[in-house]
């Protein structure tokens, strides 16, 4: 069985997150997605909200589990016998960050193997602190979340400006 893990913070799932999961879980018999629980972030969501809503959106994928995790990606990996980290990119940016990261994951267990996923051309821009910005301002997000994430995102910024 070929399994994958699919790490981040999700806050809020976005509809690029989305596209990662559905496009891994179908090369994979197994995705784990990870939400990530760091004591020094300050999340929009509680890790078990961003569960909640990760699970709602993708029920359709039934090759999909969900897990919240607060220490490195590499111990639960080892735990789930798992070797292959799924990450999304979008730019260089994003490659050159996610790149130094798959090299200290690789330092630190050699059994793990990170494949880039370049994101969907539709979600290029599509950052998750942008989503909460723009909806912090009342801004129109439908075409960066999915409906349940903006609604949630209206009730966490019920009197924003």
């Amino acid at each position: 069985m070929l399994k994958a893990v699919f790490p981040g913070s999700f806050d809020p799932p976005t509809l690029g997150h989305l596209n990662i999961i559905e496009r891994a879980s179908s090369l994979f018999d197994e995705l784990v997605v990870v939400v990530a629980e760091n004591p020094q972030k300050k999340y929009l969501f509680s890790a078990e909200e961003r569960v909640t809503l990760l699970q709602e959106l993708a029920g359709p994928q039934k090759n999909v589990s969900l897990f919240i995790w607060n220490s490195l990606i590499v111990e639960f990996m080892r735990q789930q016998d798992i070797h292959i980290i799924i990450r999304g990119v979008r730019g260089t940016d994003d490659f050159s960050y996610e790149f130094e990261i798959s090299m200290i994951n690789k330092a630190l267990d050699t059994t793990i193997e990170t494949l880039f996923m370049p994101t969907d051309p539709r979600y290029f821009v599509l950052r998750a602190s942008a989503v909460k910005e723009l909806a912090f301002f009342r801004g129109d997000v439908s075409s960066m979340v999915p409906p349940l994430v903006e609604e949630a995102l209206k009730k966490k910024y019920p009197g924003s400006p």
